[in-house]
């Protein structure tokens, strides 16, 4: 029993030590994994380069914390859908990107 408890705890702060307010949900990224955005995108990508792997995104918006902009995606699978972003610098290179919005992303760099 405290193993399990022990093992649950350390998984939980793991994750809360990535960095981000909003911690994602890890079966977002199993589930999702094999989408082209999940597993071909890499920062240091340049904005045609993800457009060519994931698309057109369902909106593009400014960033204000950073300058740059950021591509709201929606990931469908299996009649699921989940929201995904990819945040890009001044410069047009990836530099996020994960299974919030991009206004959740904003918000939480605000809070850093």
């Amino acid at each position: 029993m405290y193993k399990k408890i022990f093992a649950a705890s350390a998984v939980l702060a793991t994750l809360v030590g990535c960095g981000s307010t909003t911690v994602q949900n890890p079966v977002d990224y199993v589930t999702y994994r094999d989408q082209p955005l999940v597993k071909q995108v890499e920062n240091g990508m340049t904005r045609q380069q993800v457009l060519t792997i994931g698309g057109e995104p369902s909106s593009t918006v400014q960033r204000k914390v950073s300058p740059g902009t950021c591509n709201n995606y929606v990931l469908n699978k299996d009649g699921h859908q989940q929201v995904y972003h990819v945040s890009f610098n001044s410069d047009g290179r990836v530099v996020n990107k994960g299974f919030m919005t991009c206004e959740q992303r904003e918000q939480n760099e605000r809070a850093m």
